[in-house]
């Protein structure tokens, strides 16, 4: 069907421009305002409104006849499963792909093109037509508290080969892929969604690094591109944040860059955004500078506000009509290639992970475990009993969420038939619980310690566990980090130190086989951990010669 911005009313036409999120399993009071009253373009979901495959398949066929009925345009629904430590959906029946570090690991643009092809398909079936990925960010921070494995690696080659391969497998499944965060949060030491970030470097620098991926990712035809709210003085002398600076969305990615697709705001409630500018005025300055479409995730109020405010702006004159036609232009044909694109493949059944995809996404963790180093260490002795130590989330973060079921690295290991036992400690540990843990370890000769952070050093609680295990005489302690690869920096000289990139089953049980001596891990480092340990380090042949 086509559609035309002569069809639709100014306020149909601000309300295209937003997709909002509202907390519920179905289409409740708030979806129905935001759809029926104020005509927005799409929904973005989080876990919130996930229970089942089922459920969420028909909570998107719901709001579709939503807004068919009262707008006669379809929604983009969209969400941030970007695989790895970033996914709203890892309930049954959905294939948990891997991450985008752990894909740097392997280093194959044919597996990253393969992993998001199933990501693809399987949103589809959910009724799920854009993702907000891939992280086009270069993670050369260690100290990067936001980003970190989202990232494909520091190298803006690598980031760029394996950003363009699944932005190709996305795309050509029928989900518009969105690069994020332009242009590039990598080289932060601050989350946007609590403060202001700042990339001093200049152009000559943000184009041989930042800039680069997305350069590669407009080449490739990406559909939309996610702003930063970050500030990049090179390009915008006046400190405004990217999503709010003219210079940067317009003057670099629209006119020097080339890029035609749409741009997409991060969340206008992070604190960047909201605590600086406040989000009404966020969303009139975001189109000024550029954007297409205006993120709003979670309140009614501020999202109901904010289209009001967009639509003031316009009858008042501060925005043209012009900009705003351009932008519903560009939204209406991407609705119109993804209608056409879900006419044109095959229907995916909800649920269904084939045995082929489980063999293959078992293989790429194989690909991605790094061992960092191993002073004969390994393989364990799978006779003797294993302690586990594996640190739980106890508490959400922006960044970071509870699986809705647990698999352990102690699961994995009791899969190999061997006595692994868990003990289970908080992320960040007090005194008292290194303590105890460190008691509860007393008698094992074998303990593998998994790391976890999503912050930008490890907790004080696990370094000083290590610290404390370490002293124990007789005993092989082996590190395995469990997410931030950057963990050995922040603990003491350690035997073996292995870097899985995520916690998820299949990098488990691929970690287990590593430390029992049933999978070579071939991954190297994508990023630097440091001089001694540098970017592409392996220490395969090591665990070979064992």
């Amino acid at each position: 069907m086509k559609w035309t911005i002569a069809d639709l009313s100014l306020e149909q036409k601000v309300g295209q421009m937003f997709i909002c999120g509202f907390n519920a399993l179905t289409p409740n009071e708030h979806a129905n305002i935001l759809i029926d009253q104020y005509q927005v373009g799409g929904i973005c979901y989080f876990r919130r409104n996930v229970r089942t495959l089922p459920q969420l398949a028909e909570l998107s066929e719901s709001l579709q006849q939503l807004a068919s009925g009262s707008q006669k345009l379809p929604l983009l629904l969209s969400i941030d499963q970007e695989g790895g430590m970033v996914a709203r959906i890892d309930h049954e029946g959905i294939s948990r792909i891997p991450g985008n570090m752990a894909l740097g690991a392997a280093g194959s643009a044919e597996d990253s093109y393969r992993v998001a092809q199933i990501g693809a398909r399987e949103l589809r079936s959910l009724g799920v037509n854009m993702n907000f990925a891939p992280c086009l960010d270069v993670n050369n921070n260690p100290r990067n508290p936001v980003i970190g494995v989202r990232s494909f690696s520091e190298d803006p080659q690598a980031v760029a080969a394996l950003g363009t391969a699944a932005i190709k497998g996305y795309q050509e499944e029928g989900v518009s892929a969105t690069a994020k965060h332009f242009p590039g949060h990598g080289d932060t030491s601050v989350d946007s969604h609590l403060g202001r970030a700042s990339v001093p470097h200049d152009m000559e620098r943000l184009r041989r690094v930042e800039l680069y991926p997305f350069a590669q990712a407009i080449k490739a035809g990406v559909d939309a591109i996610m702003t930063a709210h970050v500030s990049f003085p090179a390009i915008e002398s006046s400190d405004l944040p990217a999503t709010l600076s003219h210079a940067v969305l317009t003057g670099l990615l629209r006119e020097e860059m080339g890029f035609e697709g749409l741009i997409v705001t991060d969340c206008l409630e992070m604190h960047a955004i909201s605590k600086e500018y406040g989000i009404p005025e966020g969303a009139i300055r975001a189109i000024e500078a550029g954007a297409d479409c205006v993120l709003v995730s979670h309140t009614l109020s501020e999202q109901t506000a904010a289209i009001t405010a967009v639509i003031e702006a316009v009858q008042s004159g501060r925005l043209s009509m012009n900009l705003i036609d351009r932008s519903v232009e560009r939204i209406l044909a991407l609705k119109e290639r993804n209608a056409k694109l879900a006419e044109e493949l095959p229907v995916q059944t909800i649920g269904e992970v084939t045995e082929e995809t489980k063999q293959l996404l078992a293989q790429i963790a194989g690909r991605g475990i790094t061992l960092v180093k191993d002073e004969g260490q390994l393989p364990l002795q799978a006779e003797q009993a294993i302690a586990v130590i594996w640190p739980e989330l106890l508490q959400a973060t922006q960044v970071d969420e509870a699986w809705s079921k647990s698999y352990t690295l102690g699961d994995a290991l009791r899969s190999y038939g061997v006595q692994a036992d868990d003990l289970r400690v908080g992320t960040d540990m007090s005194d008292a619980e290194v303590e105890q843990a460190v008691k509860a370890a007393e008698g094992y000769r074998q303990i593998v310690v998994a790391t976890y952070t999503s912050e930008s050093s490890l907790p004080a609680g696990q370094q000083k566990l290590v610290n404390k295990l370490a002293e124990l005489e007789g005993v092989s302690i082996v590190v395995v980090a469990t997410r931030n690869p950057y963990d050995m920096n922040d603990l003491p000289p350690v035997a073996t130190y292995l870097c899985s990139y995520e916690n998820t089953p299949y990098y488990m049980n691929a970690a287990a086989g590593v430390l029992l001596g049933k999978v070579i891990p071939e991954g190297k480092l994508p990023v630097s951990i440091s001089d001694t340990y540098p970017l592409g380090w392996s220490g395969h042949q090591d665990y070979v010669n064992n």
